[in-house]
């Protein structure tokens, strides 16, 4: 088998992406009450900030279904790489072990996990490319749940539509300021699965704010 073969072979569609994206065929309604949706909150931890050169070691989630947030749903796997950071495994701590999940395994994982929900992360924008990443060589174009960044909703509620971005201080709307301003307190930083959480909780902080505001519907939060 030539090279190109397994290129080839490696870019055919796994079940699981055909059973992902057939999700998708019918788009959840505009007039969805906030109250009644569901949302998938996830954190990745890498070896860098470069989407191309770093990976992914490590992946957190939990699910927020109708406004709780299920613990019960929550998702933690440290995946294989060939890569290490000094710098980034002094804020993340995570060490390659042999206990490490393979990558077609935890994409596998991944996108039963995502389901058709939400997805919601903080620089949400980041995680989705790196999750992409991984998950391209199984035949998955692109992710396709709708998605909430927590960094960008924040700043909207805060400072309404259409905002001046030369106005923001971005320092303000990291996860640690804005946990510290909607009092949540801080535990397990710097995990993938306690940043999922900290951030499934600001997401219900800033939900409410957004309800005072007249943002009912999953239009919306889409549209705000």
């Amino acid at each position: 088998m030539s090279w190109l073969d397994i290129f080839r072979k490696k870019q055919e569609k796994i079940p699981e992406v055909n059973q992902y994206e057939a999700l998708f065929e019918v788009e959840l309604s505009k007039k969805t009450p906030i109250k009644d949706l569901s949302f998938v909150v996830l954190d990745t931890e890498t070896t860098g900030l470069d989407v191309k050169n770093d990976h992914v070691l490590a992946f957190g989630g939990i699910k927020i279904i109708k406004g709780r947030i299920k613990v019960d749903t929550s998702m933690e796997s440290l995946l294989f790489s060939t890569k290490q950071n000094v710098s980034s495994i002094k804020i993340h701590e995570i060490i390659q072990s042999n206990d490490a999940m393979p990558i077609d395994d935890f994409v596998k994982q991944l996108l039963p996990y995502l389901g058709k929900h939400i997805m919601v992360a903080h620089h949400a924008g980041f995680d989705q490319a790196m999750l992409e990443k991984l998950a391209k060589p199984y035949g998955l174009r692109k992710i396709l749940n709708p998605v909430v960044d927590t960094g960008d909703l924040a700043i909207r509620i805060e400072h309404g539509m259409p905002y001046d971005p030369s106005r923001i201080n971005l320092k303000d709307y990291s996860l640690d300021a804005l946990c510290e301003r909607y009092n949540i307190s801080i535990h397990d930083r710097h995990t993938a699965a306690g940043d999922a959480f900290l951030t499934a909780q600001l997401l219900l902080k800033l939900l409410k704010e957004a309800d005072k505001k007249g943002i009912k519907t999953y239009g919306d939060l889409m549209r705000y």
